[in-house]
């Protein structure tokens, strides 16, 4: 199968890769290949998803099994095991949810849901305490747009190249991932792609000042731009903005009546050592979506919170969704954030992100194929490159630590082709992070030798 070299440079790693055939034809159990089989001849066929690398039969903490008995460490997850999986608490309170009220209709509320929405203004500063929740992130992308028009009656949104937003079609078109718009056709109109402030590599590297002049630029030229969506931190490939680039970022939105939108659906939630990204820069958005880890791994939640001021469009359907207050993602939700309180994770977090660093830098130093390490939090991004001075993309070998990693029992993705994502349970043993950073370490002295 020819392989797309646009491919690599994707939020996520690949399935139609040599190295990908490879791993497949190394699973020796008859029950794994025969599942395998089933499940690439019924799910339809897409890049970083079907066919599968594995066949699961359990998870629990930081970890998950396969059917064979393999254990991996998950340091991928897709950003929903914060409070690791199968928490004992959060799925006694969901199970007794089920057995009292599983559903609650449109035009009906629920003590869970109210509770729910509650504390999530309780954790977000100021006026931001109106709530509307949906069942993914990209939904709440959706009616986060659909607000900011409302609000400012512009319609014009400006975005960051190579950004995720979700996969839907509105969410792709306002990322900057050209990858998901692949034989799309015509998208919502009027988003404005801008270069981001990668400080590594990129047109503005390491001076993000031309990225905030850039903005303004656009922002002072053209009065239907309503919004500025943008990660807070972006999750894929772990680019950190500096507090005086968002800073400067939130006054231009202010000055020129544009509502800032951050994404931290993958980020938010303890990842970065604080419930929310933005509480790092000391500023506040407009708008808040979030997602993935907010239902903990066992039912897809997500929420958009927003400012009390914008709560005069009754007369529209913002956010009309089926499960719009369901009684079991609401007590996901608010039983995920108790955990994080109660076990003082962000805490925890913090200790640890001392230590990857640590653990990190020491691995740059020994192996030259590292070109830049970058984290906060319990989120770091690890880039491969062919040579440290010309900073050229070491994709193949990127691909190939992954494999090495994953024999050994250790997962996480590969993103924007040479980036390895390290992204572990908040809760994560500190025996379990060596045995990984061991893994790791090994796997990259196999794949630079």
């Amino acid at each position: 199968m020819s392989l797309n070299k646009s491919h690599k440079t994707v939020e996520g790693d690949i399935n139609i890769s040599p190295e990908r055939i490879l791993w497949n034809e190394q699973h020796s159990d008859e029950n794994t290949l025969d599942l395998l089989e089933k499940d690439a001849r019924y799910f339809m066929h897409q890049s970083l998803s079907t066919p599968c690398l594995d066949v699961l039969r359990k998870s629990e903490g930081a970890s998950f099994e396969n059917i064979s008995g393999k254990k991996y460490l998950d340091f991928h997850g897709n950003n929903v095991h914060q409070v690791g999986y199968a928490h004992p608490r959060l799925i006694e309170n969901v199970v007794k949810q089920l057995q009292k009220l599983p559903f609650s209709p449109r035009r009906y509320t629920n003590k869970p849901a109210i509770k729910f929405a509650e504390k999530l203004a309780s954790l977000t500063p100021s006026n931001l305490n109106r709530v509307l929740l949906t069942p993914n992130g990209s939904s709440a992308i959706g009616v986060a747009l659909k607000l900011a028009r409302a609000v400012t009656g512009k319609h014009k949104v400006v975005s960051f190249w190579d950004s995720f937003h979700g996969a839907s079609l509105d969410a792709i078109s306002v990322g900057g991932e050209t990858f998901w718009r692949d034989k799309m056709g015509s998208l919502m109109p009027d988003t404005i792609n801008i270069p981001p402030p990668v400080t590594y590599r990129g047109i503005f590297e390491n001076d993000e000042n031309k990225c905030l002049e850039y903005l303004e630029y656009i922002l002072s030229r053209d009065n239907e731009i309503g919004a500025f969506l943008a990660e807070t931190i972006r999750n894929t490939d772990v680019q950190i903005p500096s507090k005086l680039f968002w800073q400067q970022a939130r006054a231009l939105c202010s000055k020129y009546g544009v509502l800032l939108i951050l994404d931290e659906i993958p980020i938010a939630l303890g990842r970065t050592g604080y419930m929310f990204a933005f509480e790092h820069y000391d500023i506040e958005p407009d708008i808040l979506c979030l997602g993935k880890g907010l239902g903990g791994g066992i039912y897809p939640q997500a929420a958009m919170i927003t400012r009390d001021d914008y709560n005069h469009f009754a007369e529209l359907s913002l956010g009309h969704y089926t499960f719009e207050k369901s009684p079991i993602g609401s007590v996901a939700g608010l039983t995920t954030i108790q955990i994080i309180e109660d076990e003082k994770l962000l805490k925890r977090v913090k200790k640890y992100e001392d230590f990857l660093r640590a653990s990190l830098d020491t691995m740059k130093l020994n192996h030259p194929i590292i070109g830049n390490v970058r984290g906060i939090g319990m989120l770091w991004g690890i880039e491969l490159v062919k040579d440290r001075e010309t900073k050229e993309k070491a994709n193949e070998e990127a691909e190939k630590v992954m494999y090495e990693c994953l024999k050994r029992g250790l997962s996480f993705k590969v993103s924007a082709g040479n980036v390895l994502q390290l992204s572990p349970a908040l809760n994560i043993k500190r025996e379990e992070l060596n045995t990984a950073l061991n893994i790791l370490n090994e796997s990259l002295s196999l794949v630079n030798q």
